[in-house]
């Protein structure tokens, strides 16, 4: 896809952002969209660290899905939350930054460590279409059993292979095969499991 060009075609930006396709931000519907996952991140961010029943229906009402016995540590940051899922039994450590412009699922037993970063959008290169607020993003997938090390970054359109381990503080840019262990910035593999 080009995005450096203003799109044609109709559908209202919300349509446009769900379909991957360059959209403007500024809209009043992602506006109350946005709104909203703020609204319920704060509730989630402030709750009672010994009120499992009233996080799990935060979480619930946030997120697109939420598998079980799946545990996620506050705080958590999103964009709209209704893109994200997550298997089952995953961990998900303090200070996620989940910006799920599009689609991020989260496979099953999956480890996500502090201030990991899955980022889903992306801009124009070039000067215009950016100033013009013009933005898309690309989905983001973790297989199962797949380890996050602290401060992790994963770019927009990366897939992550089942029980692949990425190293603390390495960015992921490029799709990484499963069983793996990558490191570093960008995170190449060195070492096969």
């Amino acid at each position: 896809m080009n995005h450096d060009a203003a799109p044609a075609g109709a559908g209202s930006q919300r349509e446009r952002m769900l379909a991957g396709e360059l959209y403007i931000a500024d809209d009043p519907d992602l506006a109350a969209d946005s709104m909203r996952a703020l609204r319920l991140s704060k509730l989630f961010n402030d709750s009672a660290p010994d009120d499992a029943e009233h996080r799990l229906r935060l979480l619930g009402e946030l997120l697109g899905s939420l598998g079980e016995d799946s545990e996620i540590r506050p705080p958590l940051f999103c964009d709209y939350g209704y893109q994200i899922h997550i298997g089952a039994r995953a961990f998900v450590n303090f200070g996620l930054v989940a910006l799920d412009v599009a689609r991020i699922v989260i496979g099953d037993d999956v480890q996500i460590g502090p201030n990991v970063q899955l980022l889903t959008p992306t801009h124009p290169v070039e000067p215009e279409p950016r100033r013009a607020k013009w933005e898309a993003a690309v989905p983001i997938t973790i297989g199962d059993n797949v380890w996050l090390g602290g401060g992790a970054i994963v770019c927009p359109g990366v897939s992550i292979g089942d029980n692949t381990v990425v190293g603390a503080g390495a960015v992921v840019p490029r799709d990484l095969p499963g069983n793996v262990v990558a490191v570093g910035n960008p995170a190449r593999v060195i070492r096969t499991l």
